[in-house]
């Protein structure tokens, strides 16, 4: 028995930056049309096609049998056919689901099938098989395949193990799937090394990971080109076989235990070959052009996976109407497959002469003899376009008004469509996009405005549209006359190149920036100062103007308080006496009191708050009722008084320390000492040592000295309470002293008190009688 091989295949895939980024899938062909016209390449005949047993059925379009194509380059495949257990169309990306499900109604499905029952280690209960004979004219065949599923992740593995198997049978093909008429059994050679089928189970994130692709969103592998949530890697299928013999292969795909999460195999068109170097083309368009001077092709050479062992040398013919080293690049006329390369490209670069030539095609063709005699012609052809003359239709357009915005507009022609637009001014800034934008002029003249149009090839060519404004209506001037606090001001207005009709004449309106109108003639008067605004409309144009009205000897809002700021009550002087031309004079003090006065001069008011706060006083200087002017200052108000929380009269509300504080006096120290003790460990133990009797201390220090003058005990303690110094009447050595009298000092420091001050120092000195 032959043996068969498996193993992953990259495909280069080029694809336009403004085609849609998901496959496309219709099922507007019958199955047999995709075996035929869609999977088949080159040196297989096919015949006698079935769905799920029946022939009549594979000569109407099935959904579940779909043609898909593909312009997204992050996923492998540009067109194919794909077989899934739902609507076809339900492979379609985004990913935006992660448990899709688009089921056909049951009569479409096959219900049973023991081969892939016997793959999938389950009851098979939906999925399509599509059967047919071919007669291969060499002695392998291969075809190219991704699985994919909305079962993967969670499912894999688990009990839903949705599988598919390519099965095969004919001469020299050995296997477990029994057929009738083939007595060897059938082979499936969806596997991948170590004969293992591919299932939701065998290949997952957890199982056989290497074959796995993750593509759940937002992070998916092939972005928004299919639904599924995971796929294998590209996996190509292969056997050997004998040349124009009889097999019978079947692709079938199914749900396992349910009915639910759509799965899906993809086959790569063109991929089903037998012993043959195929030439296929690959462009951005997708089809078989390209254009000079914007896009390249590929002629792409690819051999069956079963021949890399060895290098092969592959001479092909150059031909068609285009000239090589003219009208594109020098291109080789043989190629040279290593050992373990299946696929060679050969890119050609169209170049831009500026003629007008039409289409000229370039044609290569490749012709081998098999192992079976047979010869085999494969061949490739591309068209070369020309680069665009790029031709824009435009008018210039004229404007009576400045007011107007007129709509401008380009078209172009003769490049590759669709086109961009883009507006420039005459300095190349950028003014807007499309195909038609408004436009104004402001002043009377003309106004050139720049239109760039890119075609799709990014070829371009511009045009200028030109705006001429002539508007005769105009407002030479308007007169002003400035106004008092009485209302005495005026705004006239002089118009010149007015249009007039019988049923129009020239119409004033005005408005004043408090909202208030005017009347419908040039002059308005008795206005207080402000802006004013004016519009003169004729029987063509409308324009307008503003003027602004000044007023005389307006009054002056002048206010300084002092102190601003200050420990409650606080006594302030409001000096207003700077301010001008005023009759009137109101202030506010910020908590709600007011003082009045017709005269300039000064205010008193004292603040007498319980808490912190901040005022803010107002001044209003008026003239008249028609004129006014104010002016602020702010008052602080703080609490003075003792801030620290352990002095005795701690004021909790006071914020600034005023150096009140009044503290808690530690009591006196007090030290006694006895003159006479003896150390002559008696049981009564009593004055068996020298200390000193203490009250009030922090620290003691007790030294003694013999009557000669030298220490013979010096000892100071922190901890009078626990550690009071006291002589056992024991000299440094630790031999009892000699009875007599012996004279002693002290130091002494008394308690601190409660902010931190250290205590009193007090000293002292006596004698003592050691008595044994």
């Amino acid at each position: 028995m032959k043996g068969f091989i498996v193993s992953s295949i990259f495909v280069l895939a080029i694809v336009s930056s403004f085609e849609a980024q998901s496959i496309v899938v219709s099922n507007t062909q019958t199955p047999t049309q995709l075996v035929n016209d869609v999977l088949l390449g080159q040196g297989v005949n096919a015949f006698n096609v079935t769905i799920n047993g029946n022939s009549l059925t594979a000569e109407s379009p099935v959904p579940n049998v779909t043609y898909f194509s593909n312009t997204n380059s992050l996923f492998p495949f540009g067109s194919g056919l794909l077989l899934t257990t739902g609507n076809g169309t339900g492979a379609i990306g985004p990913n935006n689901s992660g448990s899709h499900t688009d089921n056909i109604p049951a009569t479409s499905n096959v219900a049973s099938d023991p081969h892939l029952s016997a793959v999938a280690n389950g009851n098979v209960t939906n999925g399509v098989v599509l059967e047919f004979d071919f007669v291969p004219s060499g002695d392998t065949v291969s075809f190219n395949y991704i699985f994919g599923s909305d079962e993967y992740p969670e499912f894999s593995p688990s009990s839903f193990n949705d599988a598919f198997g390519l099965f095969l049978w004919g001469p020299g093909i050995n296997g477990p799937h029994a057929l009738a008429g083939y007595p060897n059994g059938g082979a499936n050679i969806a596997v991948i090394p170590g004969n293992i089928p591919v299932t939701i189970n065998n290949v997952g994130d957890e199982t056989n990971t290497a074959y796995y692709v993750f593509n759940e969103s937002p992070n998916s592998t092939y972005g928004d080109a299919i639904q599924y949530d995971g796929t294998t890697v590209q996996l190509a299928a292969s056997a050997s076989v004998s040349c124009n013999e009889i097999y019978h292969i079947k692709l079938a795909i199914a749900n396992v235990f349910d009915q639910s999460y759509d799965s899906g195999v993809f086959l790569q068109a063109g991929s089903f070959v037998s012993d043959a170097v195929n030439v296929s083309v690959a462009t951005v368009s997708g089809d078989s052009t390209i254009v000079e001077g914007c896009t390249d092709a590929n002629f792409i050479f690819t051999r069956p996976e079963s021949d890399t062992a060895d290098t092969l040398i592959i001479s092909y013919e150059v031909g068609g109407v285009a000239i090589e080293a003219e009208d594109y690049n020098n291109i080789p006329d043989s190629i040279v497959f290593l050992p373990g390369e299946d696929t060679v490209i050969v890119t050609l670069t169209p170049f831009q002469d500026g003629l007008n030539e039409g289409f000229e095609s370039v044609t290569v063709t490749v012709e081998l003899v098999n192992i079976c005699g047979d010869t085999i012609v494969s061949s490739g052809v591309i068209y070369i376009g020309d680069g665009p003359i790029i031709n824009i239709d435009e008018s210039d357009t004229l404007i009576l008004c400045a007011s107007d915005s007129v709509l401008i507009g380009a078209s172009a022609s003769g490049g590759y469509a669709p086109y961009t637009y883009e507006w420039f001014d005459i300095e190349g800034g950028l003014v807007d996009i499309g195909d038609s934008i408004y436009q104004g002029i402001s002043e009377n003249g003309t106004l050139d405005v720049i239109v760039e149009a890119t075609d799709n090839c990014d070829f371009s060519a511009i045009d200028t549209v030109t705006i001429t404004l002539n508007q005769t209506l105009s407002i030479d001037t308007i007169l002003v006359g400035p106004a008092t606090c009485q209302p005495d001001g005026y705004v006239s207005a002089m118009v010149s190149g007015e249009t007039t009709t019988p049923q129009q004449t020239v119409y004033y309106s005005w408005a004043g920036s408090g909202g208030q109108t005017g009347p419908a003639a040039s002059v308005w008067t008795d206005l207080a100062s402000g802006w004013y605004y004016v519009t003169v409309e004729d029987a063509v144009c409308v324009t307008s103007d503003s003027a602004f009205v000044d007023l005389l000897n307006p009054p002056i809002a002048n206010l300084v308080a002092s102190p601003s700021s200050g420990c409650g009550p606080l006594a302030v002087t409001f000096d207003y006496s700077s301010s001008e031309n005023g009759d009137s004079y109101d202030i506010t003090y910020g908590d709600g009191t007011g003082d009045s006065s017709n005269e300039l001069g000064v205010f008193y008011y004292t603040y007498d708050s319980p808490s912190s706060s901040s005022f803010i006083a107002q001044l209003v200087v008026s003239q008249g009722d028609f004129c006014k002017d104010s002016t602020t200052v702010q008052i602080q108000i703080e609490i003075c008084g003792c801030i620290d929380p352990v002095a005795e009269n701690y004021n909790e509300l006071a914020t600034i320390d005023d150096g009140s504080c009044i503290y808690p006096v530690p009591p006196d120290p007090i030290v006694t000492a006895p003159n006479v003790f003896t150390p002559n460990g008696d049981t009564e133990e009593s004055n068996e040592e020298f200390f000193l009797e203490s009250k009030n201390l922090s620290v003691l220090r007790l030294i003694i000295f013999n009557r000669w003058g030298n220490v013979v005990f010096d000892f100071e303690s922190s901890d009078v309470l626990n550690n009071n110094p006291s002589w056992n009447g024991k000299t440094e050595k630790g031999e009892e002293a000699e009875e007599g009298v012996y004279f002693y000092k002290y130091e002494a420091i008394g308690l601190p008190s409660v902010n931190g001050i250290p205590g009193i120092e007090i000293q002292g000195h006596g004698f003592l009688q050691l008595i044994r």
